[in-house]
């Protein structure tokens, strides 16, 4: 057995008697716990059958298009290295000006209603593939940038209300226990949909297939979402039952805070888009770069053999998945460890994540803080959902959540537009997303 089959073994191993563990622990009754309040379990369980399968959908068409959204571009239309460079950057940039009214979209005219316009503004992104005109193309990765905008901004949105509207009385620890389930499921389905796609490519010989895939996935999502969701709005829109004269009344009334008092008035706030700047806006880096800094560590070590990527990236997913059951563990039993120590800590281990690779030319050192990293994932997305739902006030969460990704998006397009070959640009950009990382560490050591 190699080295990755090893890692990749242990991971399955860990990860199932980890899972097994936290299964046993919540069937073990405890009074005053979820399982004992009876109707409230029941709609706790009801709500996330609603939510979860829908956002597992959503997000296997995502992963689904992973792997083959650069090959397709550089090898199977042939297009030059400097055209695909392009194409990734105006994603970027289209992410970063959507999220300027997407929101506040979103927050008008209701979050189902941007959940649905997701589903088609993606399948349409995948449908310009088909064509190999520029311009559609073009058109294409702008439609996917606005995609991906609403992707990390809408469903949580609606979610969280949700949660809030029909489960009002449940305590927080609930809530949070359903962000970390959405991690751990959502790494195990990127695992599933990395070879889906990898096994329709081999069967058909066309690396459009998993896009196609992915259509199939974002019209499931719709029709289930218009089956199953119900609307809720921010401040400004029209509420369930509301007549237009209602909402009228309502919008001539003094306006609430505003989005920008919210944000510049509260330093929770501020302290939390720095950190999602930072943070995701590395992993942007990391996932661009993961690949070429193994294949350097690999032929430094003479090897002239190839990477096997598909089982890397397996082995990744299932780090992540392992951050997440930390995450689920960690806050499930009264820890001294609170969220904000918890995610300084995060933080702070994800900054070492980037150093050390620098430092030390192994391919082995190399893939386990890579590895490293993404348990910082699993950890960082629960954690951050959770403070967003308990700090974000529900008028204004998906204007909020948008505003909070222009400066992510900014990031990547600056770091990506100065992209040079060689691997001394690479040390200089993780170095830049080390450095970054402590101060995002020490701005919320002292904010939250």
């Amino acid at each position: 057995m190699d080295f990755y089959h090893f890692n990749f073994a242990a991971f399955v191993l860990i990860n199932s008697a980890l899972a097994f563990y936290q299964t046993r622990c919540r069937q073990t009754p405890v009074a005053g716990s979820l399982e004992a309040k009876g109707n409230t379990a029941g709609a706790v369980k009801r709500f996330k059958m609603r939510f979860l399968p829908i956002y597992l959908l959503v997000n296997g068409a995502d992963w689904l298009q992973g792997p083959y959204i650069y090959p397709i571009y550089k090898e199977e239309k042939q297009l030059p290295e400097e055209v695909v460079a392009a194409l990734f950057m105006i994603g970027f940039i289209a992410a970063a000006v959507s999220a300027t009214f997407t929101g506040t979209l979103a927050d008008r005219f209701g979050r189902r209603r941007a959940c649905l316009a997701f589903c088609l503004t993606y399948s349409l992104s995948c449908a310009s593939l088909l064509s190999n005109n520029i311009i559609i193309l073009f058109v294409g990765r702008c439609l996917g940038g606005m995609s991906a905008t609403l992707m990390y901004t809408v469903f949580e949105s609606w979610m969280v209300t949700e949660f809030n509207k029909v489960l009002p009385d449940e305590p927080a620890g609930t809530l949070s226990s359903i962000f970390s389930t959405m991690t751990s499921l959502n790494t195990l389905v990127a695992i599933l949909m990395g070879l889906l796609a990898e096994g329709a490519v081999n069967v058909t010989k066309t690396q459009l297939t998993p896009f196609g895939l992915s259509v199939c996935c974002l019209m499931l999502a719709f029709v289930g979402i218009m089956s199953t969701w119900g609307e809720n709005y921010g401040t400004s829109g029209q509420q369930a039952g509301e007549s237009a004269q209602g909402l009228l009344e309502r919008q001539e009334a003094p306006p609430t805070k505003s989005v920008l008092k919210h944000l510049m008035q509260d330093k929770r706030i501020l302290s939390l888009s720095l950190t999602s700047c930072v943070f995701e806006g590395s992993m942007y880096i990391f996932i661009f770069f993961k690949f070429p800094a193994l294949i350097f560590s690999h032929k430094l070590a003479g090897l002239t053999s190839d990477l096997p990527f598909g089982l890397i990236f397996a082995n990744l997913m299932c780090a992540m998945m392992f951050g997440s059951m930390i995450y689920n563990y960690v806050t499930s039993i009264n820890a001294i460890i609170t969220t904000t120590r918890l995610l300084v800590t995060t933080l702070s281990l994800a900054s070492l994540c980037f150093c050390v690779p620098v430092i030390v030319r192994d391919e082995r050192t190399t893939f386990w803080c890579f590895c490293a990293f993404e348990v910082c994932c699993g950890i960082y997305f629960p954690l951050i959902a959770y403070q967003r739902g308990k700090i974000i006030d529900d008028s204004v969460r998906a204007r909020l959540y948008s505003i909070m990704r222009i400066p992510l998006n900014v990031f990547v397009v600056a770091v990506l537009g100065t992209t040079q070959e060689g691997e001394a640009h690479r040390d200089l950009v993780f170095l830049i997303c080390s450095g970054l990382l402590v101060g995002a560490s020490l701005t919320n050591s002292i904010l939250l």
